[in-house]
């Protein structure tokens, strides 16, 4: 069986301003699935539809990769049931007052009022972005 040649991280930092020689660097293989996958068999990805979270990095048409074995916290961001619906929020917790909280200001903060109709299905641990 053919082995796929591996990614290889370079070992020197990018910078994003003037160009730097890349003469002393570093190669080491570098694989997504460890990268992104902590907990290989409790994550999947989604694909975000709409701009609720742009404030937070995620834009229209990224992947997301949940990890549903995290236990959210607060100010995780998470994918959630709400009343039969499904979203991507961030998770406030105020005392015992528990909140959707979008990350664009254009929307209003959806507060959990009826526990038995919420579900937490998994925590955004990372987010992939074609750019190409």
């Amino acid at each position: 069986m053919k082995k796929d040649n591996p990614t290889i991280l370079m070992e020197i930092p990018i910078k994003c301003g003037f160009p730097s020689p890349a003469a002393d660097s570093r190669e080491n293989p570098l694989d997504f699935n460890e990268l992104l996958l902590k907990h290989r068999a409790s994550t999947y990805c989604l694909k975000a539809s709409g701009d609720s979270l742009e404030k937070s990095g995620i834009l229209d048409g990224d992947i997301l990769v949940v990890d549903k074995s995290l236990e959210a916290k607060n100010n995780d961001l998470v994918i959630a049931e709400y009343e039969g619906e499904f979203t991507a929020k961030r998770l406030k917790i105020k005392g015992e007052r528990v909140y959707l909280h979008p990350e664009n200001n254009n929307f209003e903060d959806i507060e959990i009022t009826n526990l038995e109709s919420f579900s937490l299905f998994g925590v955004i641990t990372s987010v992939v972005r074609t750019l190409r």
